[in-house]
């Protein structure tokens, strides 16, 4: 379907013929049964065949791989997992520093598999640069969580200050407060490895069925429209998308970002701006901004995105023109040249976002169902991390893997915390978000006065920690 290459630059960029896979049309029985053939449930099927090639693995994807998040997100490959100061507070410092390298080992273990499988998704492993590059406060900001990470046992090699001149030297932006450079991070062609990641697993045997949204799933089997799919294990890898198979709407809360990409720029444009190792980039703003230079040098920017009534997912990603120039005006500030450009593409996607924004892997034997989720929006790395963990687990493994803090014990879907129900959700969200962007404003105008600015940020450090 040629309407699967409008869902982003990166489906558009594919050389391949997107056509899709056979439905599932025939019951079957098979040890594993996974659904959505999204980065998650594509690397716990990898991982499961290199451990175990005789596991009968079968796949069924509602549309094709990578239509979700994997075909749609920002190409950071990170070597992080959302709230892991949390997580890892209670070790010990060498546990600690143990979890942390697991973490940072995120991207060259990915790279491995790009090696071995030959798959091609431009990765370059550039580190990533958050700056204090709109306002002061930013660099006070920045300061204190680079104090933070140190305190947490981390040092240089892990996270280090840039000053202004520094910062420079890699990317140049129109206000430099200075910034922190951390190695742990690859950028990718999203979409490329997805895609690649599919063909991978159908070459060990893994059969994937695309099409074939699922209607119904229980322990022990997952049914489709045509077909029902009898398994010892049901790994239901649906991130965003969990509201559609209850019950694990109540643990994982769809929200959107939104992206855009420029027209590719000229070399002499990026000599201006920097860039040149495929470094990531985000300015230290509660808009959550990022971005990256891809390998056909465009820039790749985006920002926090919304949240829907009652969870609901959002499936007309065409960009309104305000979503489109908020964007717009934020790589503008950082980037003046830029500030007229031509945008080509504008996309976004649901992803995962768990209560108390604690990312989770589990496994339940009795009743033979393993997941990982709640990335929120840093999947790309996370979802790797999780599949080798739920093979593991689904193995019975001890290893040091299954031994994280964010391996669920007692493994069962009722350990995971539940969102509130709405309008609860709904009315928090907004108010949150309203706090961050009157913030956001205030701050980002050299004229508010310093009571004004001292203001905005405490109640965004409220309604932050509200969240959490």
């Amino acid at each position: 379907m040629s309407a699967w290459r409008n869902i982003s630059l990166w489906m558009d960029q594919l050389e391949e013929p997107l056509t899709a896979r056979a439905p599932l049309r025939e019951d079957l029985d098979v040890d594993v049964a996974i659904i959505g053939a999204g980065y998650t449930g594509l690397w716990t099927a990898y991982y499961l065949k290199l451990l175990k090639p005789a596991l009968n693995i079968a796949i069924v994807e509602a549309q094709t791989a990578g239509f979700g998040a994997s075909g749609r997100n920002g190409g950071w490959l990170m070597g992080n997992l959302l709230g892991e100061d949390r997580l890892l507070a209670g070790l010990s410092p060498q546990q600690r520093r143990a979890s942390f390298d697991l973490l940072h080992g995120i991207p060259d273990e990915v790279k491995s598999v790009l090696d071995r499988e030959g798959i091609a998704c431009d990765y370059r492993k550039g580190g990533v640069l958050y700056c204090a590059a709109r306002y002061r406060e930013q660099e006070v900001t920045l300061r204190n969580y680079l104090k933070k990470l140190y305190s947490q046992g981390l040092d240089e090699s892990d996270y280090r200050w840039l000053s202004p001149a520094e910062l420079n030297e890699q990317l140049r932006v129109a206000t430099p407060f200075g910034g922190i450079h951390t190695p742990h991070c690859a950028t990718i062609q999203p979409a490329r490895l997805v895609r690649g990641l599919a063909r991978a697993v159908e070459r060990l045997g893994v059969r994937l069925y695309e099409n074939s949204p699922v209607t119904a799933w229980q322990p022990g089997y997952v049914r489709t429209a045509e077909a029902q799919v009898n398994a010892r294990w049901v790994v239901p890898a649906v991130e965003g998308y969990s509201v559609t198979l209850p019950p694990l709407g109540r643990y994982q809360m769809p929200v959107q970002s939104l992206l855009v990409a420029t027209e590719p720029l000229p070399e002499q444009v990026w000599e201006q701006i920097g860039l040149n190792q495929g470094q990531a980039f985000s300015e230290n703003s509660r808009q959550v901004t990022y971005g990256q230079r891809s390998a056909d040098n465009r820039l790749v920017f985006g920002a926090r995105g919304g949240y829907r009534f009652a969870g609901r997912l959002r499936e007309d990603f065409n960009l309104t023109d305000s979503e489109i120039e908020l964007r717009r005006y934020l790589f503008g500030e950082l980037f003046p040249q830029l500030k007229d450009v031509r945008i080509t593409h504008s996309w976004g996607g649901n992803l995962g976002m768990s209560r108390h924004f604690r990312p989770h892997m589990l496994c339940d034997p009795s009743n033979g169902i393993a997941l990982s989720g709640g990335y929120g929006g840093e999947g790309v790395g996370a979802s790797n991390l999780g599949g080798r963990t739920l093979a593991d687990l689904i193995l019975g493994r001890d290893s040091e893997l299954t031994r994280q803090p964010w391996v669920l014990q007692p493994g069962r879907i009722q350990a995971l915390r539940r969102w509130e129900p709405e309008p609860c959700r709904w009315l928090g969200y907004n108010a949150i978000i309203r706090s961050f962007v009157h913030e956001d404003q205030t701050l980002a105008n050299p004229a508010s006065p310093p009571w004004r600015r001292q203001l905005a940020s405490r109640l965004a450090d409220f309604m932050e920690g509200f969240m959490h």
